[in-house]
C-alpha cells in the first residue's frame, strides 16, 4: 500500500497525492471572501501548482469559490456533482466532469467515486433556492491500495456505515465552519466523532475549521468576541477528544491527526485499520 501524502491547505481545501495524482478538494484559496477575512497565512502558490484533477463537493460559495478556480491553470480538470457542469462550462471552465452518488471516473490510478452527503443543494442555500442547483456530494479516492474518503460539507448518514464496510485509511470530516453557529446539513465535534464510529477508518482528519472568519468578529468587542476566538482553534481539539472517548467504551480505535491550516498532514506509521467491537451480550 502507498500512503497518501495530505496537505491542509485550511477550510475544506485539501491537497491529496495518491497513485501518482495530485488531487486538490473544494480550493478556497483567497485571502477573503465576501465578508469573511482568512485569519491564517494564504496558501503559498507552490501548495495548489501541479494539480492534476479539482474535486467540488457543491455549490456553496466557500466550497465551489470561482476566484480560486480561476488561480488554477484553465485546463484543470474538475469534477462536481451531476447537474453543476453547464454552469461552471459558463463561467468559462472547459475541463468539467459531473458525478452523481455511486458514480466513478479514472485518472491514471486514482478512482474518484461520488458519494452521498446530507447538505444543501443551492448555490445560495440553505435557505434561498434560486439559481444554480445540485445535489452536494462528497468523494472517495482509491489507488495503490489505499482510499481516502473526503466528506465535503454534510450531516452524518446512514450509508456513512457502508462506507466504511469497504475500508477507509484517511477521512477528512468537516467539524465546525466560518461562524458563531452552523446551520443545517454540518457536522459539530461530536457529529464529527459519530460518524467516525459509521466510517471506522484508520485516520481522521479534522477539516473546515480555523480558517475564516465573519471580518471584526475576533477583534471588535461584541458578546461572540470571545466564543469565536474559541470557536477558531477548539473544535478539532474537541473531536479529537470524543473520537478517544467512543474508543475508550468499545469504539472505533481511530487515530486523529491534528493539523493546522496550512500544515502537512503526518499520518500515524500502523497500516492497521480499526474494526468495531461486537457486542457479546
Amino acid at each position: 500500500m502507498s500512503e497518501p501524502a495530505l496537505h491542509f491547505l485550511g477550510h475544506s481545501t485539501v491537497r491529496v497525492e495518491l497513485a501518482g495524482r495530485t488531487v486538490l478538494t473544494d480550493p478556497l484559496l483567497t485571502a477573503t471572501l465576501g465578508p469573511l477575512r482568512r485569519v491564517v497565512d494564504e496558501p503559498a502558490a507552490e501548495t495548489w501548482a501541479g494539480v492534476d484533477l479539482v474535486l467540488i463537493s457543491h455549490l456553496h460559495n466557500d466550497h465551489l469559490h470561482l476566484r480560486s478556480l480561476r488561480r488554477l491553470d484553465r485546463g484543470t480538470p474538475i469534477v462536481v456533482p451531476r447537474g453543476a457542469g453547464r454552469w461552471l462550462r459558463r463561467q468559462g471552465f472547459t475541463a468539467v466532469d459531473e458525478l452523481a452518488p455511486g458514480q466513478s471516473l479514472t485518472d491514471g490510478g486514482l478512482t474518484v467515486t461520488a458519494t452521498p452527503a446530507d447538505h444543501a443543494a443551492h448555490r445560495w442555500g440553505p435557505r434561498l433556492t434560486s439559481g444554480p442547483h445540485a445535489p452536494a456530494v462528497g468523494h472517495l479516492l482509491s489507488g495503490d491500495g489505499a482510499t481516502v474518503y473526503a466528506a465535503g460539507d454534510t450531516d452524518a448518514f446512514p450509508g456513512m456505515t457502508d462506507l466504511g464496510d469497504d475500508g477507509l485509511d484517511v477521512a477528512l470530516l468537516p467539524v465546525w465552519g466560518w461562524g458563531p453557529t452552523l446551520g443545517p446539513g454540518h457536522l459539530d465535534p461530536s457529529g464529527a466523532a459519530a460518524a467516525v464510529q459509521q466510517l471506522r477508518p484508520r485516520v481522521a482528519v479534522p477539516v473546515h475549521w480555523g480558517t475564516y472568519a465573519v471580518a471584526g468578529l475576533t477583534s471588535l468587542p461584541s458578546p461572540w468576541r470571545a466564543r469565536m476566538r474559541s470557536l477558531l482553534v477548539e473544535p478539532p481539539r474537541r473531536f479529537a477528544a470524543d473520537v478517544a472517548a467512543l474508543a475508550a467504551t468499545g469504539g472505533a480505535a481511530t487515530a486523529v491527526a491534528l493539523t493546522a491550516p496550512g500544515a502537512r498532514v503526518v499520518l500515524p506509521t500502523s497500516t492497521a485499520r480499526p474494526t468495531p467491537v461486537e457486542d457479546t451480550a
